[in-house]
Protein backbone atom coordinates (compact mmCIF):
# COMPACT_ATOMS: atom_id res chain seq x y z
CA UNK A 1 0.00 0.00 0.00
CA UNK A 2 1.02 3.44 -0.27
CA UNK A 3 1.48 6.71 1.49
CA UNK A 4 -0.08 9.88 0.94
CA UNK A 5 3.47 11.14 -0.35
CA UNK A 6 3.76 8.60 -2.85
CA UNK A 7 0.22 9.40 -4.19
CA UNK A 8 1.40 13.09 -4.34
CA UNK A 9 4.54 12.02 -5.98
CA UNK A 10 2.31 10.30 -8.72
CA UNK A 11 0.66 13.27 -9.10
CA UNK A 12 3.02 15.58 -9.95
CA UNK A 13 4.93 13.42 -12.41
CA UNK A 14 2.00 13.31 -14.55
CA UNK A 15 1.97 14.49 -18.13
CA UNK A 16 -0.30 18.15 -18.05
CA UNK A 17 -3.73 18.01 -19.12
CA UNK A 18 -6.02 19.21 -16.35
CA UNK A 19 -7.37 23.24 -17.29
CA UNK A 20 -9.01 25.29 -14.86
CA UNK A 21 -10.07 28.92 -15.87
CA UNK A 22 -8.77 27.88 -19.50
CA UNK A 23 -5.41 27.65 -18.27
CA UNK A 24 -3.55 24.76 -18.19
CA UNK A 25 -2.18 23.68 -14.87
CA UNK A 26 0.02 20.99 -12.84
CA UNK A 27 -1.91 18.69 -10.30
CA UNK A 28 -0.05 20.27 -7.56
CA UNK A 29 -1.98 23.86 -8.42
CA UNK A 30 -3.23 25.25 -4.98
CA UNK A 31 -6.94 24.91 -6.11
CA UNK A 32 -6.19 21.33 -6.09
CA UNK A 33 -4.56 20.87 -3.18
CA UNK A 34 -7.78 21.05 -1.16
CA UNK A 35 -9.47 17.83 -2.41
CA UNK A 36 -5.42 15.91 -3.00
CA UNK A 37 -6.04 16.83 0.81
CA UNK A 38 -8.84 14.77 1.16
CA UNK A 39 -7.84 11.56 -0.98
CA UNK A 40 -4.38 12.02 0.90
CA UNK A 41 -6.18 10.41 3.93
CA UNK A 42 -7.99 7.67 2.46
CA UNK A 43 -3.75 6.15 3.05
CA UNK A 44 -2.91 8.03 6.09
CA UNK A 45 -5.91 6.11 7.84
CA UNK A 46 -4.72 2.89 5.90
CA UNK A 47 -1.40 3.18 7.55
CA UNK A 48 -3.11 4.28 11.43
CA UNK A 49 -3.33 0.85 13.86
CA UNK A 50 -6.35 2.46 14.52
CA UNK A 51 -7.93 2.33 11.55
CA UNK A 52 -5.95 -0.51 9.80
CA UNK A 53 -8.47 -3.55 9.95
CA UNK A 54 -11.80 -0.89 8.67
CA UNK A 55 -9.24 0.79 5.88
CA UNK A 56 -7.73 -2.69 4.58
CA UNK A 57 -8.77 -5.49 3.09
CA UNK A 58 -6.92 -9.29 1.88
CA UNK A 59 -7.22 -9.20 -1.97
CA UNK A 60 -9.02 -12.37 -3.42
CA UNK A 61 -6.76 -12.11 -6.29
CA UNK A 62 -3.32 -12.15 -4.39
CA UNK A 63 -4.19 -12.69 -0.81
CA UNK A 64 -2.13 -9.69 -0.21
CA UNK A 65 -3.25 -6.93 2.24
CA UNK A 66 -5.12 -3.61 -0.03
CA UNK A 67 -6.71 -0.37 0.85
CA UNK A 68 -10.49 -1.30 1.15
CA UNK A 69 -10.32 1.29 -1.59
CA UNK A 70 -9.46 -1.02 -4.44
CA UNK A 71 -11.28 -3.70 -3.25
CA UNK A 72 -13.88 -6.34 -4.40
CA UNK A 73 -16.62 -6.80 -1.59
CA UNK A 74 -16.70 -10.49 -0.60
CA UNK A 75 -19.38 -10.94 1.79
CA UNK A 76 -22.17 -8.55 3.85
CA UNK A 77 -18.73 -8.02 5.94
CA UNK A 78 -17.02 -6.21 3.20
CA UNK A 79 -20.06 -3.76 2.35
CA UNK A 80 -20.55 -3.45 6.30
CA UNK A 81 -16.87 -1.86 6.94
CA UNK A 82 -16.94 -0.19 3.56
CA UNK A 83 -20.10 1.54 4.40
CA UNK A 84 -18.61 2.18 8.18
CA UNK A 85 -14.94 3.41 6.60
CA UNK A 86 -16.85 6.22 4.29
CA UNK A 87 -18.59 7.59 7.03
CA UNK A 88 -15.51 7.76 9.67
CA UNK A 89 -13.33 9.38 7.03
CA UNK A 90 -16.47 11.66 5.84
CA UNK A 91 -16.67 12.72 8.98
CA UNK A 92 -12.94 13.53 9.30
CA UNK A 93 -12.52 15.61 6.36
CA UNK A 94 -16.26 17.06 6.70
CA UNK A 95 -18.00 16.26 3.53
CA UNK A 96 -17.30 13.67 0.67
CA UNK A 97 -14.12 11.34 0.62
CA UNK A 98 -14.62 10.91 -3.38
CA UNK A 99 -12.42 7.82 -3.56
CA UNK A 100 -15.76 5.60 -3.54
CA UNK A 101 -16.26 6.04 -7.41
CA UNK A 102 -13.49 4.16 -7.93
CA UNK A 103 -14.12 1.31 -6.01
CA UNK A 104 -17.88 1.68 -6.66
CA UNK A 105 -16.58 1.14 -10.71
CA UNK A 106 -14.66 -1.30 -10.11
CA UNK A 107 -16.91 -3.51 -8.07
CA UNK A 108 -19.36 -2.86 -11.46
CA UNK A 109 -17.14 -4.10 -13.35
CA UNK A 110 -16.63 -7.48 -11.20
CA UNK A 111 -19.78 -8.39 -11.72
CA UNK A 112 -21.54 -6.83 -14.86
CA UNK A 113 -17.99 -8.52 -17.06
CA UNK A 114 -18.74 -12.02 -15.72
CA UNK A 115 -22.24 -11.89 -16.53
CA UNK A 116 -21.38 -10.92 -20.58
CA UNK A 117 -18.60 -13.06 -20.93
CA UNK A 118 -21.57 -16.05 -19.05
CA UNK A 119 -23.90 -14.69 -21.99
CA UNK A 120 -22.09 -13.47 -25.03
CA UNK A 121 -18.71 -15.51 -24.80
CA UNK A 122 -16.25 -12.41 -24.85
CA UNK A 123 -13.42 -12.49 -22.27
CA UNK A 124 -13.80 -8.94 -20.61
CA UNK A 125 -14.11 -10.44 -16.78
CA UNK A 126 -10.34 -12.27 -17.71
CA UNK A 127 -9.15 -8.58 -18.70
CA UNK A 128 -10.88 -6.77 -16.30
CA UNK A 129 -9.64 -8.82 -13.34
CA UNK A 130 -5.88 -8.58 -14.73
CA UNK A 131 -6.55 -4.58 -14.71
CA UNK A 132 -7.78 -4.98 -10.93
CA UNK A 133 -4.24 -6.81 -9.67
CA UNK A 134 -2.10 -3.99 -11.46
CA UNK A 135 -5.16 -1.52 -9.71
CA UNK A 136 -4.62 -2.97 -6.73
CA UNK A 137 -1.02 -3.70 -6.73
CA UNK A 138 -0.28 -0.42 -7.12
CA UNK A 139 -3.12 1.32 -4.71
CA UNK A 140 -4.58 3.40 -7.37
CA UNK A 141 -7.07 6.66 -7.32
CA UNK A 142 -9.70 6.18 -9.88
CA UNK A 143 -12.51 8.67 -11.16
CA UNK A 144 -15.86 7.09 -12.66
CA UNK A 145 -16.38 9.12 -15.64
CA UNK A 146 -20.34 7.93 -16.42
CA UNK A 147 -22.25 11.05 -17.05
CA UNK A 148 -22.42 11.88 -20.86
CA UNK A 149 -23.21 15.39 -21.96
CA UNK A 150 -26.52 14.14 -23.45
CA UNK A 151 -27.43 16.56 -26.14
CA UNK A 152 -31.21 16.34 -26.37
CA UNK A 153 -32.16 13.95 -23.68
CA UNK A 154 -35.50 12.62 -25.47
CA UNK A 155 -33.26 11.31 -28.05
CA UNK A 156 -30.90 7.81 -28.06
CA UNK A 157 -27.54 7.99 -28.45
CA UNK A 158 -27.59 7.20 -32.01
CA UNK A 159 -30.38 9.68 -32.43
CA UNK A 160 -28.21 12.89 -31.66
CA UNK A 161 -27.25 15.16 -34.17
CA UNK A 162 -23.83 15.03 -33.01
CA UNK A 163 -22.82 11.48 -32.40
CA UNK A 164 -20.33 12.75 -29.76
CA UNK A 165 -22.53 13.72 -27.25
CA UNK A 166 -22.36 10.48 -25.88
CA UNK A 167 -18.91 8.83 -25.87
CA UNK A 168 -18.37 6.30 -28.27
CA UNK A 169 -15.98 3.82 -30.34
CA UNK A 170 -14.89 5.37 -33.83
CA UNK A 171 -12.37 2.96 -34.62
CA UNK A 172 -12.00 -0.87 -33.69
CA UNK A 173 -8.25 -2.09 -34.30
CA UNK A 174 -6.83 -4.70 -33.72
CA UNK A 175 -4.76 -3.62 -30.44
CA UNK A 176 -7.21 -1.73 -29.06
CA UNK A 177 -10.05 0.88 -30.06
CA UNK A 178 -10.33 4.38 -30.46
CA UNK A 179 -13.26 6.62 -28.24
CA UNK A 180 -14.53 10.11 -28.32
CA UNK A 181 -16.78 12.61 -26.81
CA UNK A 182 -16.91 13.50 -23.07
CA UNK A 183 -17.91 12.99 -19.89
CA UNK A 184 -19.51 15.54 -17.38
CA UNK A 185 -19.30 16.58 -13.80
CA UNK A 186 -16.20 13.84 -12.97
CA UNK A 187 -15.66 14.43 -9.14
CA UNK A 188 -11.87 13.56 -8.27
CA UNK A 189 -10.40 13.43 -11.75
CA UNK A 190 -8.23 16.16 -11.80
CA UNK A 191 -6.13 14.30 -8.91
CA UNK A 192 -6.68 10.85 -9.89
CA UNK A 193 -4.60 8.68 -11.85
CA UNK A 194 -6.77 6.01 -13.55
CA UNK A 195 -10.66 7.42 -15.56
CA UNK A 196 -12.78 4.39 -15.52
CA UNK A 197 -15.26 4.80 -18.17
CA UNK A 198 -18.86 3.45 -18.16
CA UNK A 199 -22.16 3.55 -19.93
CA UNK A 200 -24.85 6.23 -18.55
CA UNK A 201 -28.15 4.16 -20.07
CA UNK A 202 -29.70 1.47 -21.83
CA UNK A 203 -28.67 0.96 -24.89
CA UNK A 204 -30.54 -0.36 -27.94
CA UNK A 205 -28.88 -2.45 -30.59
CA UNK A 206 -28.35 0.97 -32.46
CA UNK A 207 -26.71 1.89 -30.13
CA UNK A 208 -23.71 -0.24 -30.20
CA UNK A 209 -21.01 2.22 -30.74
CA UNK A 210 -21.49 3.94 -27.59
CA UNK A 211 -22.04 0.68 -25.70
CA UNK A 212 -18.15 0.87 -24.39
CA UNK A 213 -16.29 0.54 -21.05
CA UNK A 214 -13.11 0.96 -20.43
CA UNK A 215 -9.93 2.74 -18.37
CA UNK A 216 -7.21 4.82 -19.15
CA UNK A 217 -4.62 6.98 -17.26
CA UNK A 218 -5.94 10.01 -16.14
CA UNK A 219 -3.29 11.79 -18.18
CA UNK A 220 -3.33 9.52 -21.47
CA UNK A 221 -2.88 11.42 -24.83
CA UNK A 222 -6.17 12.53 -26.00
CA UNK A 223 -8.03 13.22 -22.46
CA UNK A 224 -8.26 16.84 -21.76
CA UNK A 225 -9.81 17.99 -17.96
CA UNK A 226 -11.73 20.89 -17.90
CA UNK A 227 -12.03 21.60 -14.10
CA UNK A 228 -13.76 23.61 -11.31
CA UNK A 229 -12.50 23.73 -7.91
CA UNK A 230 -14.31 24.07 -4.62
CA UNK A 231 -12.81 24.78 -0.96
CA UNK A 232 -13.57 27.10 1.78
CA UNK A 233 -11.83 30.37 1.81
CA UNK A 234 -8.42 29.77 3.51
CA UNK A 235 -8.39 31.37 6.90
CA UNK A 236 -6.87 34.16 7.94
CA UNK A 237 -7.24 34.22 11.47
CA UNK A 238 -8.80 31.64 13.89
CA UNK A 239 -7.28 27.87 11.95
CA UNK A 240 -10.03 25.83 10.83
CA UNK A 241 -9.24 22.14 10.13
CA UNK A 242 -12.40 21.77 7.88
CA UNK A 243 -10.88 24.66 5.73
CA UNK A 244 -7.77 22.60 4.30
CA UNK A 245 -9.74 20.17 2.69
CA UNK A 246 -12.42 21.22 -0.70
CA UNK A 247 -12.66 19.09 -3.77
CA UNK A 248 -12.82 19.44 -7.85
CA UNK A 249 -14.79 17.77 -10.79
CA UNK A 250 -13.89 17.70 -14.07
CA UNK A 251 -15.75 17.32 -17.72
CA UNK A 252 -13.86 15.04 -19.26
CA UNK A 253 -13.00 15.20 -23.27
CA UNK A 254 -11.95 12.05 -25.13
CA UNK A 255 -10.51 13.35 -28.05
CA UNK A 256 -9.67 10.31 -30.01
CA UNK A 257 -8.28 8.50 -27.65
CA UNK A 258 -6.61 5.12 -28.25
CA UNK A 259 -7.91 2.63 -25.14
CA UNK A 260 -5.27 -1.12 -25.82
CA UNK A 261 -8.08 -4.39 -25.38
CA UNK A 262 -6.34 -5.55 -22.66
CA UNK A 263 -8.24 -2.17 -21.04
CA UNK A 264 -11.78 -2.50 -22.73
CA UNK A 265 -14.61 -4.01 -20.37
CA UNK A 266 -17.19 -3.61 -23.20
CA UNK A 267 -17.57 -2.86 -26.43
CA UNK A 268 -21.21 -2.89 -28.26
CA UNK A 269 -22.82 -5.60 -26.23
CA UNK A 270 -25.35 -3.26 -26.09
CA UNK A 271 -27.46 -6.16 -23.56
CA UNK A 272 -25.27 -4.93 -20.84
CA UNK A 273 -24.73 -1.20 -21.23
CA UNK A 274 -27.90 -0.44 -19.24
CA UNK A 275 -26.70 -3.47 -16.55
CA UNK A 276 -23.57 -1.78 -15.89
CA UNK A 277 -24.48 1.88 -15.54
CA UNK A 278 -27.50 0.63 -12.85
CA UNK A 279 -24.98 -1.83 -11.30
CA UNK A 280 -22.51 0.89 -10.63
CA UNK A 281 -25.47 3.40 -9.54
CA UNK A 282 -26.22 0.70 -6.75
CA UNK A 283 -22.93 0.37 -5.37
CA UNK A 284 -22.71 3.57 -5.20
CA UNK A 285 -26.09 4.82 -3.64
CA UNK A 286 -24.80 2.10 -1.01
CA UNK A 287 -21.52 3.90 -0.46
CA UNK A 288 -24.11 7.13 0.12
CA UNK A 289 -25.24 5.69 3.16
CA UNK A 290 -22.04 5.90 4.19
CA UNK A 291 -21.67 9.47 3.36
CA UNK A 292 -24.27 11.50 3.58
CA UNK A 293 -24.89 10.51 7.25
CA UNK A 294 -21.21 11.75 8.07
CA UNK A 295 -22.46 14.74 6.88
CA UNK A 296 -26.21 15.02 8.83
CA UNK A 297 -23.92 14.27 11.49
CA UNK A 298 -21.72 17.60 10.81
CA UNK A 299 -24.75 20.08 9.75
CA UNK A 300 -25.94 18.43 13.26
CA UNK A 301 -23.18 19.26 15.27
CA UNK A 302 -22.93 22.72 13.86
CA UNK A 303 -25.90 23.32 14.62
CA UNK A 304 -26.09 22.40 18.37
CA UNK A 305 -22.90 24.31 18.77
CA UNK A 306 -24.60 27.60 17.07
CA UNK A 307 -27.74 26.49 19.01
CA UNK A 308 -25.39 26.69 22.43
CA UNK A 309 -23.61 29.61 21.84
CA UNK A 310 -27.15 31.68 21.35
CA UNK A 311 -28.27 29.86 24.30
CA UNK A 312 -30.99 28.41 22.74
CA UNK A 313 -30.08 24.80 23.34
CA UNK A 314 -32.53 23.63 25.43
CA UNK A 315 -35.50 25.12 23.42
CA UNK A 316 -38.50 22.26 22.24
CA UNK A 317 -37.92 22.78 18.68
CA UNK A 318 -34.02 23.06 18.49
CA UNK A 319 -34.07 20.03 19.98
CA UNK A 320 -36.77 18.81 18.44
CA UNK A 321 -35.17 19.71 15.18
CA UNK A 322 -31.58 17.91 16.45
CA UNK A 323 -33.12 14.78 16.79
CA UNK A 324 -34.99 14.85 13.69
CA UNK A 325 -31.40 15.05 12.07
CA UNK A 326 -30.50 12.39 14.02
CA UNK A 327 -33.23 10.27 13.14
CA UNK A 328 -32.76 10.73 9.46
CA UNK A 329 -29.19 9.95 9.85
CA UNK A 330 -29.28 7.23 11.44
CA UNK A 331 -32.17 5.98 9.22
CA UNK A 332 -30.75 6.23 5.99
CA UNK A 333 -27.00 4.72 7.63
CA UNK A 334 -29.59 2.00 8.63
CA UNK A 335 -30.93 1.35 4.77
CA UNK A 336 -27.70 0.73 4.25
CA UNK A 337 -26.71 -1.66 6.55
CA UNK A 338 -30.17 -3.74 5.46
CA UNK A 339 -29.35 -3.69 2.23
CA UNK A 340 -25.74 -5.25 2.90
CA UNK A 341 -27.51 -7.77 5.05
CA UNK A 342 -30.72 -8.37 3.25
CA UNK A 343 -30.24 -8.68 0.15
CA UNK A 344 -29.60 -10.98 -2.58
Amino acid sequence: MRTAEEYRAKLRSMRKNVYIDGKLVERDDPQLIPGINVIAETFNFAHDPAYAELMTARSHLTGKTINRFTHIHQSVEDLLKKQEMTRVLCQHVGGCIQRCMGVDALNALSVVTKECDLAMGTSYHERFLRYLEYFQENDLVGNCAQTDVKGDRMKRPHEQADPDLYVRVVERRSDGIVVRGAKAHNTIAPYAEEIIVLPTRHMTEKDADWAVAFAVPADAEGVYLICRATAPRPRKELKAPIAEYGGADSLTVFDNVFVPWERVFLCGETKFAGRLALMFANYHRHSYTGCKPAMTDIIMGAAALVAEYNGIEKASHVRDKLAELVAIAELVYGTGIASAVKAY
